[in-house]
């Protein structure tokens, strides 16, 4: 395909698609070689012949502008030699669109992903961007932009997670049901939560804030100390009764992550398991950690990860627990609206992205309408010929390509064809 450039032809522009060449990421959680999605699809795209008895986990693969990961144009990806997505940008602006430019400068405002989870991500919170300038302005070794960074992670197989705070009533019911928490943060602390209703909401937030921030604060030896407390006093209570599904959840985090104080925090957090095709978004300030699953994930371009448990990495609790919301309740479960035939679309409160995924029949056709922002698209499954009205081409599993602003999308499919858009959210593209 291409190199994507604005050509003149017949008193228009007609814009072509940018081929490109993704970074891979190979973080301990993810799934180990070839059973791995990330794994399929990285070796599709990058075209090598990686031995698939491998060891090494496949994690996560970055599409985008983004420094820590960034993409490059298929024909210089040959590391840093090669033209970048964002230098190529930067000479084309007009790729963006005019909102978009006018909005976030010259460069992508989302970053795109596909995840294979095999074991938990930690305990994180993404800051807002207010608290992500002073972050990479105190540790930039830490904390890579001052961007904030909301996501929204769509199940590509069942995806389990914990995201938010339960509400209430169920968090009283955990402290009773779970004496550790008592033991560690104290009867004073945790009887607040008996004494206040869920309409006086500060109150519950100020609870709540000193109950976890003082759990999370314990020290290793007492953390160390009431996790196995905890852990023998299930394993005992399993043989007179079924354990929950969170108590189950609990044990199994301990064995991948002994003597962590995330293991215990576990409870405050919503146990949620997306089917297929569902999808779960999260703003700044919300703590959440992926369990296990594959999935494909959009989020504002930035790195800016806070972690507080179930990892080895560099921790900040202190900072975790001073930027969580503390907002209580079940996430909202977003299950996508079909726009056109084959075409749903998933549309987060946020306006730096959305996602549409197409499903498209083999022998069957669709068209992508042109909008006045730039898109990333991701061929997951099958093969099809796309066409624009300046190129065409075969696209097959692997393949990932930048839409210019403005560009209409042709599609059929020769064998059943999966693809992911990732682009601006209409709601700011088309809002007055």
């Amino acid at each position: 395909m291409e190199i994507a450039t604005v050509v003149k032809a017949n008193g228009g522009c007609r814009r072509r698609l940018l081929r490109l060449k993704c970074s891979v990421k190979d973080y301990a959680w993810g799934t180990i070689g070839s059973d791995s999605l990330v794994y399929k699809v990285y070796t599709a795209n990058c075209d090598d012949r990686i031995d698939s008895t491998t060891k090494r986990p496949y994690a996560e693969l970055w599409m985008g502008t983004h420094e820590s990961g960034p993409s490059y144009l298929e024909e210089d990806a040959d590391g840093s030699s090669g033209v970048t997505l964002r230098s190529w940008i930067n000479e084309n602006p007009e790729s963006l669109g005019d909102r978009v430019l006018e909005k976030w400068g010259c460069d992508l405002p989302f970053l795109f992903k596909v995840l294979s989870v095999a074991r938990p991500l930690s305990i994180q919170a993404h800051p807002d961007k207010v608290l992500a300038k002073k972050m990479h302005k105190a540790h930039p070794n830490l904390y890579k932009d001052d961007n904030h960074k909301p996501e929204m992670a769509l199940a590509y197989t069942q995806f389990e997670a914990l995201c938010g705070f339960i509400p209430l009533q169920e968090l009283k019911s955990v402290i009773r049901a779970i004496p550790e928490i008592e033991e560690l943060v104290g009867s004073e602390e945790t009887n607040q939560v008996f004494c206040i209703s869920e309409h006086d909401e500060e109150k519950v937030k100020s609870a709540v804030r000193t109950i976890f921030t003082l759990l999370m604060s314990a020290g290793p030896d007492t953390t160390k100390q009431i996790v196995f407390k905890l852990k023998r006093r299930l394993h005992m209570e399993s043989q007179e009764r079924h354990l929950t599904e969170k108590e189950r959840l609990v044990l199994k985090l301990e064995k991948q992550y002994p003597n962590d104080i995330g293991v215990i925090s576990a409870f405050f957090f919503n146990y949620i398991k997306l089917n297929p095709g569902e999808a779960l978004y999260l703003g700044a300030n919300e703590p959440h950690a992926y369990l296990f699953g594959e999935c494909i994930e959009v989020m504002a371009t930035s790195d800016n990860v806070v972690r507080a448990g179930l990892t080895s990495k560099p921790l900040d609790i202190q900072s975790l627990c001073s930027m969580l919301t503390y907002k209580l309740g079940f996430p909202e479960i977003l299950k996508g609206t079909r726009i056109r035939p084959y075409i749903t679309r998933y549309l987060p409160p946020f306006e730096e992205f959305e996602v549409d995924i197409c499903d498209l029949p083999s022998g069957a056709s669709t068209v992508f309408p042109s909008v006045p922002g730039p898109s990333l698209l991701l061929v997951i499954h099958g093969e099809g010929r796309m066409s624009t009205d300046a190129s065409a081409d075969e696209v097959s599993v692997g393949d990932v390509l930048f839409v210019p602003a403005d560009t209409e999308i042709q599609l059929k499919s020769s064998s059943d064809l999966k693809l992911y858009r990732a682009g601006v959210n209409n709601r700011f593209l088309y809002s007055l």
